[in-house]
């Protein structure tokens, strides 16, 4: 009997079960696929609900066809937001040039996909929350692989045991850390800070994005309808990882402020509406580079593995192809090929995509005011020129076929 007619025969009589700690983008797509592919899932979710907030994401190339087989791509078109306008301004709040979004991001207009972040985790969470158990407002608080499964202690103070855990809860990955250890040696800082939130649209914008920069500092308003609210983006740049900010909200706003005290234009009502905000979410822009994303019997996908920053534009798109791509080699063989698989057919195009921030993107973002004037210098040679043809990196992997979704009984 192969390793594969083997591996069927054991899910006939018992289905396999998988722990998936965050249900943001990864968790819940890769719940989606997995339960499938027949395993019994559940996932972990720190926080007491589903996390419906957040700034508009991108879903492009290959993510898009992950989306069109899970059925929610029609949904997630009539959510996109139709941006359509980019200004950039100079620092006393003259205009630099106005362009096209997709001439930035090398996006194709009419193909994919910006929506808001909640719309996407909407749209995941009701194409599986039938079919998959879900534990909030608890996480994982330790693992024990020296069983025939994975004994998991949770926060809440109950105990469970799985066959396997992956580990989908972002950049700062709980579950990365109890396998792999602390977070700074997989963290690659790319050299800014953000923060992101909402705040009253009183500038009458709508469907674009006006952004104003200064040496080292950029400070956006992104209006993704003619909604009364924006989401106000300020990006600085900071020589290291502020790490005393990144769980601390009082120090993360002092930060801000202290960084744009003497900005102009709108900034000033910015910094007034950031002290007012309730849904800041404030981080360092930087990469996750392992050297291997499992470790017997738990894996890492999306963000927890290979976070690519949000200059790439593609940290959903990663998510949404990793859980794929991770369910699909788990379909038939078991966790220590299913991993070994899903890295060999996966890394390359996570590499590929991780490398576009060393492509342009971080040249939005000038630190000098040298490098500001080249940049003002390219965007408006971009304003009469047409969209960019599409970046090769976001279609760089064509998924496999999926397979027949096995029969096993419980």
């Amino acid at each position: 009997m192969t390793r594969t007619d083997r591996s069927r025969d054991i899910r006939t009589t018992r289905r396999r079960t998988a722990l998936i700690s965050g249900a943001s983008i990864a968790g819940p797509a890769l719940a989606f696929w997995l339960n499938r592919h027949g395993f019994a899932v559940t996932v972990v979710e720190k926080a007491s609900t589903l996390r419906r907030g957040g700034y508009p994401i991108d879903v492009r190339g290959t993510a898009l066809e992950v989306v069109r087989r899970m059925g929610i791509l029609p949904r997630l078109r009539e959510a996109h937001v139709d941006l359509r306008r980019l200004t950039f301004l100079h620092e006393d709040g003259s205009q630099v040039a106005s362009i096209s979004p997709h001439t930035v991001t090398g996006g194709v207009a009419g193909q994919d996909l910006e929506v808001r972040r909640g719309d996407l985790t909407d749209a995941l969470y009701a194409a599986v929350r039938d079919d998959v158990e879900f534990l909030f407002n608890d996480s994982i608080d330790s693992l024990d692989q020296s069983g025939h499964g994975i004994d998991v202690t949770f926060r809440g103070g109950s105990r469970r045991t799985f066959d396997m855990v992956v580990g989908a809860d972002g950049v700062h990955s709980r579950t990365r850390e109890l396998l792999f250890g602390p977070e700074e040696q997989f963290h690659r800082y790319l050299g800014y800070c953000f923060a992101v939130f909402t705040m009253r649209n009183t500038f009458g914008l709508s469907h674009e994005t006006v952004m104003w920069n200064a040496p080292g500092k950029a400070a956006a308003l992104y209006a993704v309808g003619d909604s009364d609210e924006v989401h106000a983006f300020l990006n600085f740049a900071h020589p290291q990882p502020p790490f005393h900010a990144f769980r601390d909200p009082q120090a993360q706003r002092d930060l801000v402020a202290a960084v744009f005290a003497d900005a102009g234009w709108e900034v000033p009502g910015i910094l007034a509406a950031l002290r007012e905000a309730d849904d800041v979410f404030f981080d360092g822009v930087s990469q996750i580079r392992m050297p291997r994303w499992s470790s017997g019997k738990v894996a890492l996908v999306g963000d927890a593995a290979y976070a690519p920053s949000f200059l790439t534009g593609q940290g959903s798109s990663l998510a949404l192809v990793g859980a794929y791509m991770l369910a699909a080699s788990l379909a038939d063989r078991d966790h220590a090929a299913g991993f070994a698989a899903y890295e060999h057919d996966t890394r390359e195009f996570v590499t590929v995509n991780q490398d576009q921030v060393g492509k342009g993107d971080a040249t939005l973002f000038p630190t000098t005011a040298r490098a500001l004037q080249q940049r003002n210098d390219m965007l408006r040679n971009l304003s009469a020129m047409p969209p960019a043809e599409p970046r090769p990196a976001h279609s760089a992997l064509t998924l496999p076929t999926p397979t027949p979704t096995p029969t096993p009984t419980t």
